[in-house]
C-alpha cells in the first residue's frame, strides 16, 4: 500500500497503518507526522519525507525505514523490530529502549540511549554513523551503542557528559584519541580483538543498509565504556563510616 501523506493529520494516517491488512506500507512525502508505527508489529513501512516525533514507538517488530532525517524520540520504549535511518536523527533516540535495532547513518541528538536497558534475550542496538550529541548513554542500563563518527573531522564522536549514570551495558566509540572526561565510575579501555568480534555483525548490518566499505571504519581505533558498579548511585544514600 502506498499513501501520499502530505498535510494528512497524524491520527489518520496512524489509523490507516494499524488497521490496514497490508504488511508492506510506503509513506510518500511525510512531513512532520507523529507516532508512525507506535505499538505495531508486522508491518514494514518506508517513508521519504520526515517523520515526526516518536516515530516507532513501543514498535513491537518489523521494518521502519526512513529516506530522509527524523525528529526526537526515534524508537522510544521500542521492544522489537528495525529502524533505519538515511539521514540524521533528534534527541531522545532509543529512550527507553528495550530490544531491536536501530541503525542512524548520520549524526544523533542529545541523550541518545537515555534508560536504555535490556532483558535475556533482548539486547538493544543503536549504531549512529557520524556522530552524537551530549549525555550519550546516560543512564544507559543495558545493550549496545555503538558510534563511528565517519565522515567528519573530530577526535571523539559525541558531547559532554557521555556515560552519565550508566549501570548497565556497553558503549563503543571510534576515536581518534582516548575519550577524554568520562566519569571516574565507567571503565574506559581500548577495545581489544574480542570486543569488536562481539560487534562485528552489528557493523556489518549497519555497512549492509547503508552501503558502507567496512574496511573504512577501522581506520581508527575503538573505544569501550563499561560501567565500574552496577549501583552508581549507592554514595547517594548510603553511609559508610
Amino acid at each position: 500500500m502506498q499513501i501520499e501523506v502530505g498535510s494528512m493529520h497524524f491520527q489518520n494516517l496512524n489509523k490507516i497503518i494499524h488497521t490496514s491488512a497490508d504488511t508492506e506500507i510506503e509513506l510518500e512525502n511525510c512531513c512532520g507526522q507523529r507516532y508512525i508505527g507506535s505499538g505495531i508489529s508486522g508491518k514494514n513501512i518506508s517513508i521519504t519525507g520526515v517523520p515526526g516525533n516518536a516515530l516507532g514507538a513501543y514498535f513491537n517488530g518489523g521494518t521502519i525505514e526512513v529516506f530522509g532525517n527524523a525528529q526526537d524520540a526515534v524508537g522510544d520504549t521500542m521492544n522489537e523490530g528495525e529502524l533505519i535511518i538515511h539521514g540524521r536523527a533528534g534527541d531522545a533516540t532509543g529512550y527507553g529502549m528495550r530490544g531491536g535495532k536501530i541503525f542512524i547513518e548520520g549524526d544523533a541528538g542529545y541523550r541518545c540511549g537515555i534508560h536504555m536497558k535490556a532483558y535475556e534475550e533482548h539486547q538493544p542496538l543503536i549504531i549512529i554513523g557520524g556522530c552524537a550529541g551530549s549525555f550519550l548513554g546516560e543512564y544507559q542500563a543495558g545493550g549496545t551503542i555503538i558510534v563511528l563518527g565517519l565522515d567528519n573531522d573530530r577526535d571523539v564522536p559525541m558531547g559532554a557528559l557521555c556515560a552519565t549514570g550508566m549501570h548497565g551495558g556497553r558503549i563503543f566509540l571510534r576515536c581518534a584519541t582516548e575519550p577524554a572526561g568520562i566519569d571516574k565510575k565507567i571503565i574506559v579501555k581500548k577495545a581489544t580483538e574480542e570486543d569488536l568480534a562481539s560487534i562485528d555483525g552489528y557493523l556489518d548490518e549497519f555497512c549492509f543498509h547503508f552501503d558502507v566499505d567496512k574496511n573504512s571504519i577501522f581506520t581508527r581505533d575503538f573505544y569501550v565504556l563499561t560501567p565500574d558498579t552496577k549501583n552508581p548511585y549507592k554514595a547517594l544514600y548510603t553511609y559508610n563510616p
